[in-house]
């Protein structure tokens, strides 16, 4: 009689260690009781009741995924390569576990899908240069699809963006030919302030004769100052008109 005792403390002893649950700090229990959910527990030591009670353990740290490269054709036709990292934590584990099958899985999913459809909807210069604002609106739209879900997306970053050798070589040619335009218009507008200026002075000199005769003499020593054997050089009669009037006067 005294064997029986033993054997059913020992299974009482099993059956208890076996119900023990040690969830971490960031975990969490969802507890199911004959298959409905019961609540969540945890974090610290819990107690499931064997074959009555299911424990589905969930993470609540923040997940990061890596989008797989996907195939993008861009507003204006062209054909790239762009993948993606995306953060997301799960911040209701009932309905993450609930809600849908695999929650890492479906959030995969639709990263993907809305990534060609995002970028699909941009010109490829716009992939390039305003990769913030694309970021951000992918993030939106996930966060939103996967709220349902006990998501939150925390934020999306695109790695890169593959553009074929042939479009790279082109895209150089753009950009050497647009620095070719603003050299050309920064030298026309220079070219047309120096204009502006060479007309206000010759306005101001037509009206002012001194003015004139003065610029001509200092050219005159500016001429001189050179190394020239001979120089000739036209004498205007407005120069001259003013000893004319001198001898005049005598």
């Amino acid at each position: 009689m005294g064997f029986f005792p033993v054997i059913i403390a020992g299974f009482v002893l099993a059956l208890l260690f076996s119900s023990i649950r040690i969830l971490r700090e960031y975990e969490r229990g969802v507890v199911f009781m004959l298959g409905r959910f019961w609540k969540v527990k945890g974090p610290g030591l819990i107690i499931v009741i064997p074959a009555i009670q299911q424990m589905v353990r969930v993470d609540l740290r923040t997940i990061v995924m890596d989008v797989p490269s996907q195939d993008v054709i861009s507003r204006d036709n062209v054909s790239v390569k762009v993948n993606a990292v995306v953060y997301f934590r799960v911040v209701d584990p009932q309905r993450a576990i609930i809600q849908v099958e695999d929650f890492f899985a479906a959030t995969s999913q639709l990263a993907q899908t809305t990534l060609r459809s995002v970028l699909g909807k941009h010109e490829l210069d716009e992939m390039l240069a305003e990769r913030d604002k694309l970021n951000l609106d992918i993030q939106q739209i996930l966060d939103t699809h996967t709220d349902v879900w006990g998501i939150k997306v925390a934020s999306v970053e695109i790695k890169h963006v593959d553009i074929d050798v042939t479009m790279v070589r082109a895209i150089a040619r753009q950009a050497e030919a647009e620095r070719e335009r603003r050299a050309k218009v920064i030298h026309a507008e220079g070219e047309l302030q120096a204009a502006e200026k060479l007309v206000q002075a010759a306005n101001l000199m037509s009206a002012e004769t001194a003015a004139l005769q003065l610029r001509y003499l200092q050219t005159l020593t500016e001429i001189a100052g050179d190394k020239n054997s001979t120089i000739v050089f036209p004498l205007p009669l407005d120069v001259l008109s003013p000893f004319m009037d001198m001898i005049k006067n005598k």
